[in-house]
């Protein structure tokens, strides 16, 4: 039997789906235990949710928002293609990931 997890970054409007895995322990009526790859070692067995590693910043952009501009990067993700790459805020990015903006690969 197998099963697929539902995973969604925090402020994402469309979750994401990986799998299937095989479930090794039913649980409850609608709570099972799966047999999780190496790499998904982070994944938090309560909630079913773990935190997404930032790989790659791809891109950048500055958009006009009325009178204020705001700083994008689009971010490849852990175990994701690039076609799934996010925009996200330069500023959260940088908040969350200042080592990137440090080195330079990101120019301010």
């Amino acid at each position: 039997m197998k099963g697929v997890m539902r995973f969604g970054r925090k402020r994402k409007i469309r979750p994401g789906y990986i799998g299937p895995y095989r479930i090794s322990k039913r649980i409850g009526n609608v709570a099972y235990e799966l047999e999780l790859p190496q790499e998904l070692t982070s994944v938090h067995p309560g909630s079913l949710s773990y935190e997404e590693i930032l790989v790659q910043i791809l891109d950048r952009q500055i958009s006009k928002l009325r009178k204020k501009e705001v700083a994008s990067v689009k971010v490849l993700w852990r175990n994701q293609f690039v076609e799934e790459a996010t925009w996200e805020t330069k500023e959260d990015m940088k908040r969350k990931y200042p080592h990137l903006f440090e080195s330079g690969e990101v120019p301010n």
